[in-house]
């Protein structure tokens, strides 16, 4: 079984989907003869051919709307952001158009599209090319946010995404694409959408996380195991609709939660769930729920960058924090 990495597992999901449904397509900005900007569809237009892997003008409103258009006559396309701080263009089309065709023809219509977008930051890129926007995308009724965190789940996840009937928004953190090697079977074994994974098992406290921060908030738990501390880590990966059952039922157990993101801490998506343990474990916490988050500010050029976000250190802190407070 070989080993590959995060934007491989892409790559091979996209390959296995195409060789098994003539109706999945992919396209975007170079997808095709240059295999994309992080070669995440590289060889797939040899392969599939120009009509199934389709380079299109530089314009990401046209590859939003021609994407919603595709899946509504029964196609399932694939577009890709080259970077998710360009994916603002295609927002109208995503938001007005995908998100509520189901909706607005009552179940007639469903766009079955899948939206790519290399997120978040850490690879030292000029302005617009770091950004992390999940949160604006949750906020958005009828379309799935999805996140995978290692090889093997955006391998099953981009699976499922694409097979999904409805509209879904698949980040993926690039400051991992390249970073670590899995064993990936190419089996065609989708993942399921809406549940969180549960990577560790702990009895102290819950960190709740998704994407690229995975790696710090396992990195935090092995920290905390050394002065005895035991965390447990959830990546969360479905965003919308969320897992909550499966946080819920870990902070009943440990008590107290640090929720870890990258994206600015006002608004974030983990002010939602902040508000729900709120709401529903209030009396099952035992201290104050601990955010470390990236900064309301733009994310910094890379002199900064490791400074916005968020640190090992600083999830350590936020867990002891937490556990110092009874």
């Amino acid at each position: 079984m070989a080993q590959i990495t995060l934007i491989e597992a892409v790559t091979q999901a996209l390959a296995y989907e195409m060789a098994h449904d003539d109706s999945v397509v992919v396209l975007g900005e170079d997808v095709g003869v240059n295999g994309g900007v992080f070669r995440a569809t590289q060889g797939l237009q040899e392969k599939f051919g120009e009509l199934r892997v389709l380079d299109t003008p530089l314009d990401e409103t046209t590859i939003a709307g021609v994407t919603v258009g595709l899946a509504a006559q029964g196609m399932k396309p694939v577009a890709e952001a080259q970077f998710e701080g360009f994916i603002y263009p295609m927002m109208e089309q995503i938001a007005c158009h995908a998100a509520r065709l189901r909706n607005r023809t009552r179940g007639r219509i469903t766009v079955p599209a899948v939206w790519r977008a290399p997120w978040g930051g850490g690879i030292r890129a000029p302005e617009h090319h770091s950004e992390a926007n999940e949160h604006l995308f949750t906020n958005i009724p009828g379309l799935r946010v999805v996140m995978p965190s290692s090889p093997a789940r955006a391998y099953g996840l981009l699976l499922a995404a694409i097979r999904d009937p409805d509209p879904v928004m698949f980040f993926e953190p690039k400051r991992i694409y390249r970073q670590y090697k899995e064993e990936v079977p190419d089996d065609g074994e989708a993942l399921p959408l809406d549940v969180c994974f549960v990577l560790r098992d702990g009895t102290d406290v819950t960190i709740v996380t998704w994407g690229a921060q995975v790696k710090e908030a396992l990195e935090a738990a092995d920290a905390l195991a050394e002065e005895g501390i035991s965390a447990e880590v959830i990546d969360v990966a479905t965003l919308t609709p969320l897992d909550f059952d499966t946080i819920a039922e870990s902070v009943q157990k440990t008590g107290r939660c640090v929720i870890v993101h990258e994206a600015p801490k006002t608004a974030g998506f983990g002010a939602e769930i902040a508000a729900r343990l709120a709401e529903e474990c209030m009396y099952d916490l035992l201290a104050p729920v601990e955010r470390v988050t990236g900064f309301d500010t733009h994310i910094p050029l890379f002199r900064l960058e490791m400074k916005y976000l968020p640190s090992t250190e600083r999830v350590v802190e936020a867990a002891k924090k937490a556990l110092a407070a009874s």
